[in-house]
């Protein structure tokens, strides 16, 4: 694989993973200040950025930047990472 390749893959990659920390921050944000988990708004919100991030994972895919597996532990991480902020927000509910 070339260096140019690699170098695309990694920035791929890196730009992926920032978009799930917005997304993280974004919900964390939304949960501490302004509604609950159980709004609609909050639902739509995380509905939203969620499908948004997957087709970037996908079209990522689909040009040989990000495998499928790293694209898939992504997403898995992220929501890991919202559910435990949803569990949180339920105990301190």
């Amino acid at each position: 694989m070339s260096e140019v390749m690699i170098d695309h893959r990694e920035k791929a990659y890196a730009l992926l993973k920032a978009d799930a920390d917005k997304i993280l921050r974004l919900i964390k944000v939304q949960m501490e200040n302004l509604t609950m988990p159980q709004c609609p708004l909050y639902e739509e919100v995380l509905d939203t950025q969620m499908f948004g991030l997957s087709r970037e994972i996908d079209f990522a895919v689909r040009l040989n930047l990000v495998s499928e597996n790293e694209g898939k532990a992504l997403l898995e991480n992220l929501e890991r990472q919202l559910n435990i902020l949803h569990e949180a927000a339920q105990k301190s509910g």
